[in-house]
């Protein structure tokens, strides 16, 4: 099977689509907009041609490097695994005749309150929502819903440019900051514990899946410095209770949205109101989780969704051994680092449970805490209980400082 894959290179964990295709015995055409002669040995051995765009974003240029492609070999899928290749890759599939996820899908994992229309249509909970075009449809929807409520662009990703407001001064401030967006969807906040439910799926039917939780909740850990964020990855997803209503909500969202076969990243609330959801991904998550989802259940899940673009089924099985998790250290300040404390306590607690970590040395420039998960220090662990891990992950969070000016 012919796989064009988008963007092999960047950012750091994309090359390992490309090398679990190829395990599994696809031929790999990348196109990306790095220069061939950057690509180190290893990616090469795993591409069997590779083609350069000026963008990866760019239709025309996409659909001309496909069509080039398609005049050496039959190809049989398109893939594309970040949000922003999505739509162009589902547009250069249907100009080409390529099968995939369609345009429609796309739109519909891409545009929140399309999304939600078409899921509130088939019974499945969300929040209150509405795309606004103006700013008198968001004053409208707030007299209608009342606050709090949350701002983003229609097409954002998790907390991108997301905003909560709750007053008309907030809300007057967040509609001048978020002036230059055309539309934006606005939305009925939620209280309760947020996670999020991945899956990859075969013609619909979710063949691997995980329920990963986060704490805090993401808009508040994207916008407070002192928080050191976690996300968790349970392996009691088999319990039941909440976790076999997550099972039977995604379902029925890859149903109502048309997911065909594919990687999905689902997040979900779960509070007062019960369940309910927030809204997908046609892609896998970002963030490294499959990574995490590798060293908690013995198994590539890299190359398992591979399996299932090439060969249409999956073999491998989660072992559900361990719960895995990531927390965020964030510096005190922006600027560079200058040192760490408690890191040498954490490895003497700790050092068998740790996956790998990421420590900046000295000199180096620190990210706003509004990049993520991943923009400045981690550290990444694994335990058989859940319970303890989320001590050892609290611990780690009390314990390592980074320091910086």
């Amino acid at each position: 099977m012919n796989i064009v894959f988008v963007e092999p290179h960047f950012p750091r964990n994309q090359r390992e689509f490309p090398r679990a295709l190829a395990s599994v015995g696809a031929n790999v055409i990348g196109i990306g907009e790095t220069p061939w002669d950057y690509l180190d040995d290893q990616l090469k051995s795993w591409l069997v041609h590779y083609e350069q765009v000026g963008s990866v974003t760019d239709r025309q240029a996409m659909t001309a490097a496909v069509r080039k492609v398609q005049g050496m070999v039959w190809v049989d899928r398109l893939e594309s695994t970040i949000e922003a290749h999505q739509m162009v890759a589902a547009q250069v599939r249907e100009d080409l005749g390529i099968p995939g996820t369609s345009v429609r899908t796309t739109w519909l994992c891409r545009d929140k309150p399309s999304m939600k229309d078409a899921l509130r249509k088939v019974g499945v909970p969300t929040a209150a929502s509405t795309g606004a075009d103006n700013a008198d449809q968001v004053w409208e929807f707030a007299r209608s819903v009342g606050y709090p409520l949350i701002l983003k662009p229609r097409d954002a990703a998790g907390a991108a440019d997301t905003i909560r407001v709750d007053n008309d001064e907030e809300l007057k401030s967040a509609l001048n900051a978020m002036g230059n967006y055309h539309s934006i969807a606005v939305e009925e906040f939620i209280e309760g514990h947020e996670g999020f439910y991945d899956t990859v799926s075969v013609d619909g039917n979710i063949h691997l899946d995980f329920a990963s939780h986060y704490y805090p909740g993401v808009l508040e850990a994207m916008r407070t410095r002192w928080i050191s964020p976690q996300f968790v990855t349970t392996n009691r997803i088999d319990g039941g209770g909440l976790y076999d209503e997550i099972r039977e909500m995604g379902e029925r969202v890859n149903r109502a949205l048309g997911i065909g076969t594919s990687a999905t990243h689902m997040e979900w609330f779960y509070g007062p109101k019960g369940l309910k959801f927030s809204e997908i991904g046609c892609r896998p998550p970002g963030v490294g989780c499959w990574d995490l989802y590798n060293a908690a259940n013995d198994m590539d899940v890299y190359a398992a969704w591979a399996e299932a673009i090439v060969h249409g089924g999956i073999s491998r099985r989660p072992s559900r051994s361990h719960a895995a998790g990531i927390i965020a250290l964030r510096p005190d300040q922006d600027g560079q680092i200058k040192g760490y404390s408690g890191l040498q306590d954490i490895e003497n607690r700790y050092g068998r449970w740790i996956i790998d970590a990421h420590i900046p040395p000295q000199g180096h420039g620190t990210q706003s805490v509004t990049a993520g998960f991943m923009a400045n220090a981690w550290i990444r662990m694994k335990h058989p209980d859940y319970d303890q891990l989320r001590e050892m992950l609290d611990d780690v969070g009390r314990t390592v400082h980074v320091y910086a000016g």
